[in-house]
Protein backbone atom coordinates (compact mmCIF):
# COMPACT_ATOMS: atom_id res chain seq x y z
CA UNK A 1 0.00 0.00 0.00
CA UNK A 2 0.95 3.76 -0.91
CA UNK A 3 -0.13 6.81 -0.65
CA UNK A 4 -1.21 8.51 -3.97
CA UNK A 5 0.57 12.07 -3.50
CA UNK A 6 4.00 9.55 -2.82
CA UNK A 7 2.79 7.16 -6.17
CA UNK A 8 2.13 10.29 -8.23
CA UNK A 9 5.56 12.00 -7.14
CA UNK A 10 7.53 9.60 -7.44
CA UNK A 11 5.93 8.43 -11.08
CA UNK A 12 6.31 11.78 -11.90
CA UNK A 13 9.78 12.58 -10.99
CA UNK A 14 10.72 8.89 -12.66
CA UNK A 15 9.55 10.29 -16.47
CA UNK A 16 10.12 13.69 -15.88
CA UNK A 17 6.77 14.38 -16.46
CA UNK A 18 7.10 18.46 -17.68
CA UNK A 19 6.44 17.63 -21.39
CA UNK A 20 4.98 20.20 -23.64
CA UNK A 21 2.17 17.92 -24.38
CA UNK A 22 -1.40 17.87 -25.61
CA UNK A 23 -2.26 16.75 -22.70
CA UNK A 24 -1.88 16.72 -18.05
CA UNK A 25 0.08 14.35 -17.71
CA UNK A 26 0.21 13.16 -13.69
CA UNK A 27 -2.75 12.68 -12.03
CA UNK A 28 -5.99 13.18 -13.97
CA UNK A 29 -8.71 12.06 -11.71
CA UNK A 30 -7.99 12.25 -7.69
CA UNK A 31 -9.84 9.00 -6.16
CA UNK A 32 -8.69 7.46 -2.44
CA UNK A 33 -5.99 8.51 -0.59
CA UNK A 34 -4.39 4.93 -0.54
CA UNK A 35 -3.06 2.54 -3.62
CA UNK A 36 -3.59 -1.11 -2.85
CA UNK A 37 -4.23 -1.97 -6.63
CA UNK A 38 -2.94 -0.91 -9.61
CA UNK A 39 -4.40 -1.22 -12.90
CA UNK A 40 -2.53 -0.55 -16.29
CA UNK A 41 -3.64 -0.19 -19.33
CA UNK A 42 -3.18 1.61 -22.58
CA UNK A 43 -6.31 3.94 -23.32
CA UNK A 44 -8.95 4.93 -20.53
CA UNK A 45 -11.80 3.88 -22.48
CA UNK A 46 -15.29 3.26 -20.70
CA UNK A 47 -14.55 -1.03 -21.20
CA UNK A 48 -11.16 -0.11 -18.88
CA UNK A 49 -12.95 1.61 -16.29
CA UNK A 50 -15.33 -1.60 -15.90
CA UNK A 51 -12.83 -4.01 -15.70
CA UNK A 52 -10.76 -1.96 -13.55
CA UNK A 53 -14.05 -1.66 -11.23
CA UNK A 54 -14.50 -5.64 -11.30
CA UNK A 55 -10.34 -6.28 -10.22
CA UNK A 56 -11.56 -3.72 -7.32
CA UNK A 57 -8.60 -1.36 -8.72
CA UNK A 58 -7.97 1.83 -6.51
CA UNK A 59 -6.05 3.32 -9.50
CA UNK A 60 -5.36 3.29 -13.09
CA UNK A 61 -2.49 4.11 -15.26
CA UNK A 62 -2.45 4.05 -19.01
CA UNK A 63 -1.05 5.94 -21.53
CA UNK A 64 -4.25 7.81 -23.28
CA UNK A 65 -6.42 9.78 -20.52
CA UNK A 66 -8.20 12.83 -21.08
CA UNK A 67 -8.63 16.47 -21.52
CA UNK A 68 -6.80 16.75 -24.82
CA UNK A 69 -6.10 19.93 -25.90
CA UNK A 70 -8.50 21.31 -28.06
CA UNK A 71 -10.99 19.11 -26.85
CA UNK A 72 -14.58 19.78 -26.00
CA UNK A 73 -14.18 21.19 -22.78
CA UNK A 74 -18.12 19.97 -21.01
CA UNK A 75 -18.27 17.01 -19.11
CA UNK A 76 -21.45 15.20 -21.49
CA UNK A 77 -21.88 11.94 -23.33
CA UNK A 78 -18.64 10.00 -23.20
CA UNK A 79 -16.88 12.09 -20.76
CA UNK A 80 -19.29 12.34 -18.36
CA UNK A 81 -20.08 8.35 -18.35
CA UNK A 82 -16.55 7.62 -17.99
CA UNK A 83 -15.28 10.60 -15.35
CA UNK A 84 -18.85 9.13 -13.41
CA UNK A 85 -17.99 5.45 -13.22
CA UNK A 86 -14.45 6.93 -12.03
CA UNK A 87 -15.46 9.16 -9.51
CA UNK A 88 -18.41 7.14 -8.24
CA UNK A 89 -15.83 4.06 -7.58
CA UNK A 90 -13.49 6.67 -5.90
CA UNK A 91 -10.47 5.36 -8.20
CA UNK A 92 -7.57 7.47 -9.48
CA UNK A 93 -6.76 8.14 -12.88
CA UNK A 94 -2.65 8.61 -14.14
CA UNK A 95 -1.49 9.05 -17.16
CA UNK A 96 1.25 9.95 -19.53
CA UNK A 97 1.56 10.66 -22.59
CA UNK A 98 5.11 11.69 -24.21
CA UNK A 99 6.62 11.33 -20.78
CA UNK A 100 5.61 7.08 -21.01
CA UNK A 101 6.48 7.22 -25.08
CA UNK A 102 10.07 8.51 -24.19
CA UNK A 103 11.32 7.02 -20.88
CA UNK A 104 14.92 5.39 -21.72
CA UNK A 105 13.37 1.80 -20.06
CA UNK A 106 9.93 1.99 -19.43
CA UNK A 107 8.85 3.59 -22.23
CA UNK A 108 6.70 2.61 -25.25
CA UNK A 109 9.79 3.08 -27.75
CA UNK A 110 12.37 1.30 -25.33
CA UNK A 111 9.53 -1.53 -24.68
CA UNK A 112 9.02 -1.76 -28.04
CA UNK A 113 12.84 -2.11 -29.41
CA UNK A 114 13.19 -4.16 -26.59
CA UNK A 115 10.10 -6.98 -27.88
CA UNK A 116 12.14 -6.53 -31.44
CA UNK A 117 15.11 -6.81 -30.35
CA UNK A 118 16.25 -3.55 -32.08
CA UNK A 119 19.96 -2.32 -30.80
CA UNK A 120 19.13 1.66 -30.30
CA UNK A 121 21.95 3.84 -31.13
CA UNK A 122 20.17 7.33 -30.83
CA UNK A 123 17.25 9.18 -31.10
CA UNK A 124 15.55 11.74 -33.62
CA UNK A 125 12.31 14.13 -33.72
CA UNK A 126 11.75 17.08 -35.96
CA UNK A 127 11.13 20.52 -36.67
CA UNK A 128 7.10 20.44 -35.31
CA UNK A 129 8.19 16.91 -32.88
CA UNK A 130 9.98 16.57 -30.20
CA UNK A 131 12.93 13.73 -30.10
CA UNK A 132 11.22 10.57 -28.89
CA UNK A 133 11.68 8.44 -31.92
CA UNK A 134 14.80 5.67 -31.74
CA UNK A 135 17.13 4.68 -34.28
CA UNK A 136 19.20 1.53 -34.28
CA UNK A 137 19.76 -1.84 -35.67
CA UNK A 138 18.57 -5.28 -36.34
CA UNK A 139 19.69 -8.33 -34.23
CA UNK A 140 19.87 -9.66 -38.49
CA UNK A 141 19.57 -7.83 -41.36
CA UNK A 142 16.00 -8.85 -42.81
CA UNK A 143 14.07 -8.54 -46.62
CA UNK A 144 10.87 -5.93 -46.29
CA UNK A 145 9.14 -8.73 -46.32
CA UNK A 146 10.84 -11.10 -43.86
CA UNK A 147 11.03 -8.09 -41.14
CA UNK A 148 6.89 -7.58 -42.12
CA UNK A 149 6.37 -11.32 -41.18
CA UNK A 150 8.36 -10.72 -37.88
CA UNK A 151 6.13 -8.18 -36.78
CA UNK A 152 3.20 -9.58 -37.36
CA UNK A 153 4.59 -12.83 -35.05
CA UNK A 154 5.53 -10.33 -32.64
CA UNK A 155 2.79 -7.52 -32.74
CA UNK A 156 -0.02 -9.62 -33.44
CA UNK A 157 -0.82 -7.22 -36.55
CA UNK A 158 -0.56 -7.49 -40.10
CA UNK A 159 1.50 -4.75 -40.64
CA UNK A 160 0.73 -1.99 -43.55
CA UNK A 161 4.61 -2.12 -45.49
CA UNK A 162 5.54 0.31 -48.02
CA UNK A 163 8.37 -1.33 -49.65
CA UNK A 164 11.79 0.71 -50.15
CA UNK A 165 15.65 0.34 -51.85
CA UNK A 166 16.78 -1.53 -49.73
CA UNK A 167 17.02 -5.71 -50.30
CA UNK A 168 18.13 -5.91 -46.71
CA UNK A 169 17.27 -3.81 -43.96
CA UNK A 170 19.94 -3.31 -41.12
CA UNK A 171 19.42 0.07 -39.68
CA UNK A 172 15.68 1.36 -38.74
CA UNK A 173 13.60 4.09 -36.81
CA UNK A 174 10.95 3.32 -34.59
CA UNK A 175 8.38 5.71 -32.78
CA UNK A 176 5.18 4.50 -31.34
CA UNK A 177 1.59 5.59 -32.26
CA UNK A 178 0.91 8.00 -34.17
CA UNK A 179 4.17 9.23 -35.53
CA UNK A 180 4.27 8.68 -38.83
CA UNK A 181 5.50 12.50 -39.33
CA UNK A 182 8.68 11.33 -38.30
CA UNK A 183 9.29 9.41 -41.82
CA UNK A 184 10.91 12.34 -43.76
CA UNK A 185 13.25 12.48 -40.49
CA UNK A 186 14.09 9.00 -40.99
CA UNK A 187 14.63 8.99 -44.21
CA UNK A 188 17.39 11.58 -44.11
CA UNK A 189 18.75 9.76 -41.61
CA UNK A 190 19.84 7.53 -44.42
CA UNK A 191 17.95 4.38 -42.38
CA UNK A 192 16.61 1.75 -44.17
CA UNK A 193 13.11 1.10 -42.77
CA UNK A 194 10.77 3.56 -40.47
CA UNK A 195 8.49 1.84 -38.25
CA UNK A 196 5.59 3.67 -36.29
CA UNK A 197 1.76 2.68 -35.43
CA UNK A 198 -0.37 4.76 -37.88
CA UNK A 199 -0.34 6.13 -41.72
CA UNK A 200 -1.09 8.93 -43.12
CA UNK A 201 -2.00 9.43 -47.16
CA UNK A 202 1.02 11.40 -47.44
CA UNK A 203 2.75 9.04 -45.87
CA UNK A 204 2.92 6.60 -48.58
CA UNK A 205 4.13 8.98 -51.25
CA UNK A 206 7.05 10.26 -48.90
CA UNK A 207 8.06 6.47 -48.61
CA UNK A 208 7.99 5.75 -52.22
CA UNK A 209 10.05 9.02 -53.07
CA UNK A 210 12.80 8.40 -50.12
CA UNK A 211 13.13 5.29 -51.17
CA UNK A 212 12.64 4.75 -47.00
CA UNK A 213 10.97 0.72 -46.17
CA UNK A 214 7.65 2.25 -44.31
CA UNK A 215 5.74 -0.14 -41.93
CA UNK A 216 2.44 1.07 -39.91
CA UNK A 217 1.86 -1.57 -37.49
CA UNK A 218 -0.99 -0.32 -35.47
CA UNK A 219 -1.06 2.31 -33.17
CA UNK A 220 -2.44 0.38 -30.12
CA UNK A 221 -0.02 -2.86 -30.87
CA UNK A 222 2.94 -0.48 -30.39
CA UNK A 223 1.83 1.08 -27.56
CA UNK A 224 0.68 -2.02 -25.19
CA UNK A 225 4.09 -1.87 -23.59
CA UNK A 226 4.93 0.93 -21.58
CA UNK A 227 2.07 1.58 -19.30
CA UNK A 228 2.08 -2.49 -18.07
CA UNK A 229 5.74 -2.23 -17.63
CA UNK A 230 5.93 1.36 -15.68
CA UNK A 231 3.29 -0.12 -13.35
CA UNK A 232 5.16 -3.16 -13.03
CA UNK A 233 8.07 -1.00 -11.47
CA UNK A 234 5.21 0.84 -9.54
CA UNK A 235 4.64 -2.23 -7.85
CA UNK A 236 7.59 -3.84 -7.33
CA UNK A 237 8.93 -0.40 -5.42
CA UNK A 238 5.34 0.17 -3.70
CA UNK A 239 4.47 -3.65 -3.28
CA UNK A 240 1.46 -3.35 -4.79
CA UNK A 241 -1.01 -5.78 -6.60
CA UNK A 242 -0.87 -4.85 -10.67
CA UNK A 243 -3.12 -5.91 -13.24
CA UNK A 244 -2.57 -4.72 -16.67
CA UNK A 245 -5.81 -4.83 -18.52
CA UNK A 246 -5.60 -5.30 -22.56
CA UNK A 247 -8.75 -3.79 -24.20
CA UNK A 248 -8.05 -4.86 -27.70
CA UNK A 249 -8.02 -2.38 -30.49
CA UNK A 250 -7.06 -3.03 -34.11
CA UNK A 251 -6.68 0.76 -35.14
Amino acid sequence: MVGLKRLVDYTDTLLEANFQDYCPNGLQVEGKGEVRKLVSGVTASLALLEAAVAAQADAILVHHGYFWRGENPCIVGVKQQRLRLLMSHNISLLAYHLPLDDHPVYGNNAQLGELLGLTEKGKFGNARQPSIARHGQLAAPLSGAAFAAYLEEKLGRIPLHIPGKAQLIRNIGWCSGAAQDYIEQAALLGLDAYLTGEVSEQTVHIARETGIHFFAAGHHATERYGAPALAGHLAEVFHLEHVFIDIDNPA
